[in-house]
């Protein structure tokens, strides 16, 4: 698999960090993108952290120097020109997505795979336009590429059996943990995990609790390393609001997947979290984070009513053969660092205890957000 040339496009946060484990992982890398200072700030990062590696004893100055002579920085992609696999990472944005496509397709041989690490757009639009749609496929890379295990391999309707395995083979030798997932918004992490982020915005609308309680109840009492809004923060609110909105549109605006106007009045505001100082919390220097309230008691109900609203979206991606069983749990772990899988989560639980809260839910707000899923009310009997 090493001899593989692995092109990747866009030389942002994500698509560098992607072009860096393909490196290290012993490939001929090719970092394309079309702004030069980009470029030049990819590889100014690059050099960092591998110096930063040699200072921890993770790498010496012979693998810095094997890794850096197998990238090529460039603003042309007809340097993509004998590469086995493109991963595309560019602007969530289908038109531009086609025109890049069309481009590469191209220039690259018959049997190059052509990927995008899209984490929401359908992976069978985004190669329609190509003339050999069953080499298209998504390969879903989690921030920092580098240091998170998870890779979601999203085949297309198109996409045959040969590209595929291919493509996981190559990202399985990287030492990865991939999950194949249907082609469907948000995939497995960026569908079941809503629910954190959309009741979390509800309870806070309520008046139930704040958002200092409600990140509480949730790192101390359920064990997720970041409350919703300290990870609201972290990713930016305009990006998670933006895979909300999209999540939201792609499933038919399904009430499940409604977006918090909360959030969107803070990303209205230019308040996107830890990148402008400013999000739920304030970050300015000298000022300190709100104090929760440590009631338990609040706290439980707090953890009860999210942790049942995802598992309910865990078992609807079960119930809808989105992934295997295994895929979903391993997903939420290794993707986004829950404590838990949650399928397994609820038969710690307990399917009847679960249930149990999502009909209270159901039946005093009467909205179908609360709905039960369908296996999930199987599997409880």
């Amino acid at each position: 698999m090493k001899n593989i040339k692995i092109g990747v496009l866009g030389a942002g946060t994500m698509g560098a960090g992607i072009a860096q484990v393909a490196a290290q992982s012993g490939h001929e890398v090719v970092l394309v993108d079309v702004n030069q200072v980009q470029l030049d700030k990819a590889k100014i990062a690059l050099m960092k952290i591998l110096d930063r590696m040699i200072e921890k004893g993770s790498l010496d100055d012979t693998g810095k120097t094997a890794i850096v002579g197998r990238m090529q920085f460039s603003t042309q992609v007809t340097d993509f020109k004998g590469s086995g696999l493109i991963i595309e990472a560019i602007v969530e944005k289908i038109e531009v997505k086609h025109l890049v496509f069309k481009e590469i397709e191209e220039i690259v041989g018959v049997d190059c795979i052509i990927a995008s690490n899209t984490s929401s757009l359908s992976i069978a639009s985004i190669g329609s336009v190509l003339k050999v749609p069953s080499r298209v496929i998504g390969i879903h890379f989690f921030n920092p590429a580098p240091l998170m295990p998870l890779v979601e391999i999203i085949p297309a309707v198109q996409t045959n059996t040969e590209t595929l395995n291919t493509a996981k083979s190559i990202i399985d030798s990287w030492n990865k943990v991939t999950v194949v997932c249907k082609d469907t918004p948000g995939f497995i992490v960026n569908r079941v995990a809503r629910p954190f982020y959309g009741e979390a915005l509800r309870i806070y609308e309520e008046g139930i609790a704040d958002f200092a309680t409600i990140d509480w109840a949730m790192t101390e009492l359920a064990g997720f390393r970041m409350g919703p809004f300290t990870l609201m923060d972290y990713i930016g609110n305009d990006i998670n609001y933006t895979v909300t909105e999209t999540v939201f549109a792609a499933f038919y605006y399904d009430p499940r997947f409604k977006p918090a106007f909360t959030q969107k009045r803070h990303m209205e505001a230019g308040f996107l979290g830890r990148k402008t100082a400013r999000g739920f919390y304030d970050y300015s220097e000298g000022i300190a984070l709100p104090a929760p309230n440590k009631d338990e008691k609040l706290g439980q109900q707090i953890v009860d009513r999210i942790l049942a609203m995802l598992i309910n979206e865990a078992y609807d991606a079960l119930f809808l053969n989105i992934a295997s069983r295994e895929a979903i749990d391993l997903a939420m772990t290794k993707g986004v660092n829950y404590p838990k899988g949650l399928l397994a989560w609820s038969e710690e639980i307990g399917l009847k205890t679960v249930l149990s809260r999502l009909e209270d839910l159901f039946q005093e707000y009467g909205e179908d957000r609360y709905r039960p899923n369908p296996l999930l009310k199987r599997l409880a009997k």
